[in-house]
């Protein structure tokens, strides 16, 4: 006799991985929509990270000490609270950092295209850091990466902003910020697996928020008074809330939630590459900016050696048996 709930349990399985990569994907359009809402806000990248980190860091600690699992914020702060402060703010918040700053000098594309090479990166600081090997179908992506690098670096020499100044500021900074990351994201994986998460990200904003207010002020004079939120123009303010709460706090948790319920998270993380296109089209359409054919020709090599790399077993057999037949 078949078991009635064998089929439903299937079916509920495959709607939790549906949800799982919808999740996930919702999470990237809000990466690649910060950007974006970045340039809405009309303020200087110092002074709109410190707004972030701000609103971000506040909606992120109501959400974790909502959850029971996230609640507990002080005992990592006690038990490891080098790695723990040192990467929330050295690694992510100062990574972040230049992100946003990147923006007064380049475009929306151009800065978009440089931080997605950051997974890219990644493999090639968890050999340095963990030994991990660099594997070919790896080596295939990294050349994507440097392709897409060496276009934006072309681009930024020829691109310019309002006709006089160059944006090679801008991708280098773009650049400092992906492999920063790279760094945060390969040195803060024992903690997340400790900790979670949640509590991590949690710390990154909202211990990054005070210490970016105190830099922001005494090196570029803006002095950040959350009071003033809605005192500014209605645009700009309901702009910075959005960054703060659905580019900062809720994107980094669908993100994570879709990733931790997909079946290969691995394959999960190539949605990421889609942030460049997306930006490019939110730019273009909403923006009215210029995307320039090195701007295009960066996105093609990076997404393109990427679905090298996803599709490398099935194209070496697909070589390797045309050479059979030959």
């Amino acid at each position: 006799m078949s078991n009635p709930g064998t089929p439903a349990k299937a079916g509920s399985t495959s709607a939790i991985v549906w949800l799982a990569y919808l999740a996930a994907f919702a999470g990237v359009a809000s990466h690649a929509s910060s950007e974006f809402v970045v340039k809405l806000t009309g303020l200087l990248g110092a002074e709109v990270s410190v707004w972030r980190f701000t609103l971000g860091g506040l909606a992120l600690l109501l959400v974790a000490l909502t959850l029971k699992s996230s609640r507990d914020l002080v005992t990592p702060l006690r038990v490891d609270p080098i790695p723990v402060i040192g990467l929330s703010i050295f690694g992510m918040t100062f990574a972040q950092f230049l992100f946003h700053w990147a923006l007064d000098y380049a475009t929306v594309v151009q800065v978009a295209t440089m931080v997605t090479t950051m997974p890219i990166f990644v493999v090639f600081v968890a050999r340095v850091v963990e030994g991990n090997p660099v594997t070919a179908p790896k080596i295939v992506s990294g050349i994507g990466a440097f392709l897409g690098c060496l276009f934006l670096l072309t681009d930024g020499v020829l691109h310019k902003v309002d006709g006089d100044a160059s944006t090679l500021p801008g991708v280098f900074l773009a650049l400092g910020c992906a492999v920063l990351g790279a760094g945060y994201l390969v040195l803060v994986r024992p903690y997340i697996r400790k900790y979670g998460a949640i509590r991590m990200t949690t710390y990154t904003f909202a211990l990054g928020a005070p210490v970016l207010w105190m830099v922001v002020g005494v090196a570029w004079g803006i002095w950040v008074d959350p009071l003033t939120l809605f005192d500014r123009p209605s645009g700009q303010a309901w702009a910075l809330v959005t960054l703060g709460v659905w580019n900062t706090c809720i994107g980094f948790i669908l993100w994570l939630w879709g990733l931790g319920h997909v079946p290969d998270p691995a394959r999960g993380n190539y949605l990421f590459f889609l942030k460049p296109v997306l930006a490019a089209l939110l730019a273009y359409f909403f923006l009215g900016s210029h995307v320039t054919v090195t701007q295009i020709l960066a996105i093609v090599a990076i997404t393109g050696f990427v679905l090298a790399e996803i599709f490398y077993d099935e194209i070496r057999a697909a070589i390797g048996r045309r050479k059979a037949k030959a």
